[in-house]
């Protein structure tokens, strides 16, 4: 009897312990950075990609209002929503992934944010409420404002553009699955986000993702085919759209608890994808993102059906750990994951997001990684996370902070319109469409600080010669941030920084 009893007080004891680790993970070392400072400042970075009219406490007070008549050409109230990088084109499919990855950075480490969350809230909310204005109309997504090629050949200030605001949308004759797809993805990740501080926002939210998801779902195609002289190359869909779905599908069955969605991902996970060895998740392949988040409702929520995605989940956890028998990922020699030349760091980011994500459910559910009979636990996934953000901010061979206006030293020339020319307050007059070219090839640095935003960064030698024309390694983009919001509240907390 005593026996037993001490039994049950030792696992008590255990699972207490296991417990408080699970919910705080506190580091005892020295912080490496200000993860607060950094969290702070890639949320303003949302502010200066504004498009439409800016609110009173708008932060990055060199922008001014811009796109007031957006969606006009195709008589529907297309204002607001943002820029997604350093030009002037409001592009529905990298937009809805940003707030997919905003939104799921406030639902597993909102909590964490403080102070912030708020501002998390506020980024998340000017997008849905432009992707709402976008799907208004039944089995019609508006997926793009503005003329790419026209815009490209200008440069100038979002507050003067006079370039063509081209209504690009997508229908039952002319589908595009992706975007629809990752459009109701965001609106239902969003629903979750204000299901207790909104409740009739998140409600519309979720209906709407349910009738979106619905569309791309019924009428299948690619968006790169029927736009294809639209979007293609800026944000042409190479990993077709089975990613999205399973992506789609995986957010409403966590938004709605539903069982048809769940059964959906049952019957098409595999002819979706679910166990492809791509390891590279972005504003194009969901894939990864849709293992990590269909493993939590195995690890945590015990949903017995999708034991299968923790196998697919460590497949692609994997991938990125250095040394491990499958491991498919390239470090340049000064430490950083490194994809591909163009915006690398968008892929430093959203693996760094899905690393401290994923250990938080490992954690959760008291399990590990077995890679190819090496186990990794959560601590290391943590740790591989953290070099990577630390990398971003500085300890790297350049000692060159990626985010603009973190640390001492950081990007002055960044490839950016508004940033690089002189604002509206000090410079009233129209700067008119070919004249910035002057500008925008010169060394001068930039005159507006873009505060928070984080460029594509080195190339696979640890290389950044800060150059503005260099758009591979020099402009910023919503998709890089949004990821990186919670990682840095993750190590903001850890540290006890916030």
């Amino acid at each position: 009897m005593a026996a037993t009893f001490l039994h049950h007080l030792l696992l008590l004891l255990l699972l207490t312990l296991c417990s408080a680790v699970a919910t705080a993970h506190r580091h005892t070392g020295v912080a490496s950075h200000n993860y607060r400072d950094a969290l702070t400042k890639s949320l303003i970075f949302f502010e200066g990609q504004r498009s439409g009219k800016l609110p009173p406490n708008q932060r990055i007070t060199w922008r001014k209002n811009s796109g007031l008549s957006d969606g006009a050409a195709m008589k529907v109230d297309l204002v607001g929503g943002y820029y997604d990088a350093g030009d002037n084109i409001k592009f529905g499919f990298p937009m809805a992934f940003t707030t997919t990855m905003l939104s799921w950075s406030v639902l597993e480490f909102g909590g964490l944010m403080k102070g912030e969350l708020g501002n998390a809230k506020e980024a998340i909310r000017w997008a849905t409420d432009y992707l709402l204005k976008a799907t208004a109309e039944p089995d019609v997504i508006y997926v793009q404002v503005g003329d790419a090629t026209k815009d490209h050949a200008c440069w100038e200030r979002p507050e003067d553009m006079d370039t063509p605001r081209t209504v690009i949308k997508i229908d039952r004759n002319t589908p595009g699955t992706e975007v629809a797809a990752e459009t109701a993805a965001a609106l239902a990740a969003a629903s979750l986000v204000f299901r207790k501080s909104d409740r009739s926002y998140s409600k519309l939210l979720l209906k709407r993702a349910i009738s979106v998801f619905e569309f791309a779902d019924r009428f299948r195609g690619s968006y790169s085919n029927g736009l294809k002289k639209f979007v293609c190359p800026y944000y042409c869909s190479y990993s077709g759209y089975q990613d999205e779905l399973l992506w789609g599908a995986a957010w409403l069955q966590k938004a709605t608890r539903s069982p048809k969605y769940l059964n959906y991902i049952q019957a098409n996970g595999q002819t979706l994808g679910a166990d492809e060895t791509d390891n590279t998740f972005g504003w194009d392949n969901k894939h990864a993102g849709a293992r990590i988040l269909l493993s939590k409702a195995f690890l945590v929520q015990k949903v017995q059906s999708l034991h299968d995605y923790k196998g697919h989940a460590d497949n692609f956890i994997c991938s990125l750990i250095p040394g491990a028998p499958s491991s498919q990922s390239k470090y340049t020699p000064g430490g950083l994951l490194f994809r591909m030349d163009d915006s690398n760091m968008q892929y430093v980011t959203s693996a760094s997001f899905l690393l401290v994500t994923y250990a938080k459910y490992l954690t959760q559910a008291r399990k590990v990684v077995n890679c190819g009979g090496s186990i990794v636990t959560p601590k290391r996934l943590r740790s591989i996370a953290k070099k990577q953000v630390d990398y971003l901010l500085g300890d790297n061979p350049l000692k060159m902070s990626y985010m603009v206006g973190y640390g001492p030293r950081y990007p002055k020339r960044i490839h950016h319109r508004g940033s690089s020319l002189p604002s509206v307050s000090a410079h009233p007059a129209k700067i008119a469409c070919g004249s910035g070219f002057s500008i925008m090839h010169s060394e001068i640095p930039n005159p507006n600080i873009l505060i928070g935003a984080v460029v594509g960064g080195p190339d696979e030698h640890d290389r950044f010669p800060d150059v503005r024309s260099d758009y591979f390694q020099s402009e910023p983009a919503t998709y890089i941030n949004a990821p990186l919001v919670g990682a840095l509240s993750y190590l903001a907390h850890s540290f006890g920084q916030l």
